[in-house]
């Protein structure tokens, strides 16, 4: 196993806190009572010929991985899911039927939490009705994000009947002593067995989420884990840095910081895995992904198509994107609206006929373009800035300041500029996040609200 140490003069980058760019404005920038009038408005200008996208959160676990960022909680009995199930089947017609007229759903995904905490009948019925309301394309995709440690076969076999097309799996780590640091057992043959039955049911693509920084890692152990993930050979893996902020999540207390790597030790296990899935076959994508070279995601970044939003990178086009459940966020042309976070807030919203919207971000024609510029660099590491302000109605001048700051981090590597052409080395992919936030003019100086950038 080779890897690149961390050069010295990227320590300190690399220590920086910042957004990891899945919108721009970030979250961060959502503004409190929204107006669910004004939510209506901006669903009901969807196009004609515009397809759409949904996300659904299902903010429920059967566990608590002391390393989770996530708007979740452990249920005991199923009466408290089986509840929320029903109000989310009255949430999906609620966004059904405020939306205008529109070419068909593109994408259904669904996240959480562990939407594998719905009951597997009732993770059908979710399925279908969505499809339905939301007239699902042939050939759509609809994936899901499923906790391999709670995923049954009735489960499985409930995603081969809904017509799941892709499914992420949360690996994080195989080193029993890791994953016994963070409350996240699953063997590999779990994990292996649930890989294979899920091609079995008709599953066509199969995602891998990895970490590393989580207690207890190394390059070795971290290495030894992503070895034995390309050996099941998914389409997909993603290699996350675990985010320590007890001081937002409370329970990651439970991680003992004497057991986290330094960002010398994070660096390097960052690099391992990088090794092995470049020399297993696999394309690195942007920050974090990497993919087989016939996925879909590996012809969109060869085609400059590759998009970035709230789920990561995707191949989505969509301009739409309708959010259904708690804290679930949305996007229409006008902007972004976001669920409440609180299930009981969520839940009372809907069932008393509203669109459940507690924050809501107009973006101006200049958020589009810091949007666009951050976008490109996030995904094709380069950017013709003067271009991209050309194209927007801007004097191609519009982001100078901006283009000077990325042009400071030319003596540390981290980008070159040529003109107004802002292009980030291979070398230094891990780090785009300090380049793209020379373009964030609403970069908060709390960045302790964001993870680190490596």
């Amino acid at each position: 196993m080779s890897s690149r140490a961390l050069p010295a003069a990227w320590r300190t980058h690399a220590e920086r806190t910042l957004p990891r760019y899945t919108s721009y404005p970030t979250a961060v920038a959502f503004k409190t009572a929204a107006g669910e009038a004004e939510a209506r408005a901006w669903l009901g200008a969807t196009r004609a010929d515009q397809t759409i996208s949904a996300y659904v959160h299902v903010p429920f676990c059967k566990r608590l991985c002391w390393y989770c960022g996530c708007h979740t909680s452990v249920f005991h009995e199923y009466d408290r899911v089986q509840a929320f199930f029903q109000t989310l089947m009255l949430e999906v017609d609620l966004w059904a039927d405020a939306i205008g007229p529109h070419a068909g759903a593109a994408h259904l995904h669904f996240g959480g939490g562990s939407p594998n905490a719905l009951a597997p009948d009732d993770f059908l019925v979710l399925v279908r009705h969505m499809a339905d309301r939301f007239a699902l394309r042939p050939g759509a995709e609809v994936a899901a994000e499923l906790d391999p440690g709670m995923l049954t076969e009735a489960f499985i076999d409930a995603c081969g009947e809904a017509g799941v097309t892709r499914v992420s799996l949360g690996v994080q780590t195989f080193d029993p002593e890791v994953q016994a640091k963070v409350n996240r057992i699953q063997p590999f043959d779990m994990v292996a067995a649930a890989n294979d039955r899920l091609r079995k049911t008709g599953v066509s693509a199969i995602n891998f989420d990895l970490m590393y920084g989580l207690p207890g890692q190394t390059p070795e152990n971290v290495a030894a884990t992503t070895s034995a993930a390309v050996g099941l050979r998914p389409d997909r893996v993603a290699v996350f840095g675990y985010a320590h902020v007890p001081w937002m999540k409370k329970h990651q207390v439970m991680i003992k910081e004497g057991e986290l790597a330094d960002g010398d030790g994070r660096w390097a296990q960052a690099e391992a895995a990088d090794s092995i899935l470049r020399a297993a076959g696999y394309l690195r994508i942007g920050l974090d992904h990497y993919a087989l070279p016939g996925d879909l995601l590996a012809l969109a970044a060869a085609s400059g198509t590759l998009r970035r939003n709230f789920q990561g990178y995707t191949d989505d086009p969509a301009p739409v994107l309708v959010p259904v459940g708690p804290s679930s966020i949305g996007r229409f042309a006008a902007g972004f609206v976001q669920n409440a976070a609180a299930t009981d807030v969520w839940s009372r919203a809907v069932e008393a006929g509203r669109l459940p919207v507690a924050r809501s971000l107009r973006v101006s024609a200049e958020d589009e373009l810091r949007a666009a510029v951050i976008e490109r660099l996030m995904c094709d590491l380069t950017v013709d800035v003067g271009a991209e302000c050309l194209s927007r109605g801007f004097e191609p001048t519009a982001l100078d300041d901006a283009v000077a700051a990325a042009a400071a981090l030319q003596v540390d590597g981290l980008c070159r500029v040529e003109g107004r052409t802002v292009t980030i080395p291979a070398e230094a992919f891990r780090l785009m996040r300090v380049v793209a936030a020379c373009f964030d003019a609403g970069l908060l100086a709390a960045e302790r609200r964001h993870a680190r950038a490596v």
